[in-house]
């Protein structure tokens, strides 16, 4: 998935690669969430700004909570 860096990354979009993530690596919801965090935010927060940090946060926080399926 390519990233737009003009704009905040949304819930839907975290949401939307979270599942690739687990559904190609057949991982576990915390190992794709690891895995997103280190892939797109390079494990610092601010790398993408705090809107698509806070998305991202909500984004797992909806598919822990089940939510939505991955």
């Amino acid at each position: 998935m390519t990233i737009n860096h003009a704009d905040d990354l949304s819930e839907d979009y975290f949401i939307a690669y979270i599942s690739l993530i687990m559904n190609s690596r057949c991982t576990t919801l915390e190992e794709a969430k690891a895995f997103t965090f280190q892939r797109l935010f390079q494990n610092d927060e601010g790398t993408l700004g705090n809107r698509s940090h806070k998305s991202f946060v909500r984004a797992y926080e909806r598919m822990a909570q089940g939510i939505v399926r991955a």
